[in-house]
């Protein structure tokens, strides 16, 4: 089982930094972090609807394998530290 938990936390690092950038990304509703990151170079580019919905897209799906990995890592520190 300590394989199986050390590769949970591996993914769980990697989707944590990957949603963290993802969110970034994301186009600001007037303030905050992503206009701080080149908010003004991105407006040119908010016509482009496919790659807003494809950014959507990643980030729930980021989102999902990181709670998922979240509820794993939890079963298996019940399941081994249970004996």
């Amino acid at each position: 089982m300590s394989v199986l938990r050390i590769v949970l936390q591996v993914v769980l690092a990697i989707s944590s930094l990957f949603l963290t950038l993802l969110i970034l990304m994301h186009k600001g509703k007037g303030g905050g972090l992503s206009d701080m990151f080149g908010g003004g170079v991105t407006t040119s580019l908010s016509g482009s609807s496919m790659a807003e919905r494809n950014l959507n897209r990643f980030t729930v799906t980021v989102g999902v394998v990181w709670g998922v990995t979240v509820v794993l890592l939890g079963l298996v520190e019940r399941f081994t530290n249970e004996f």
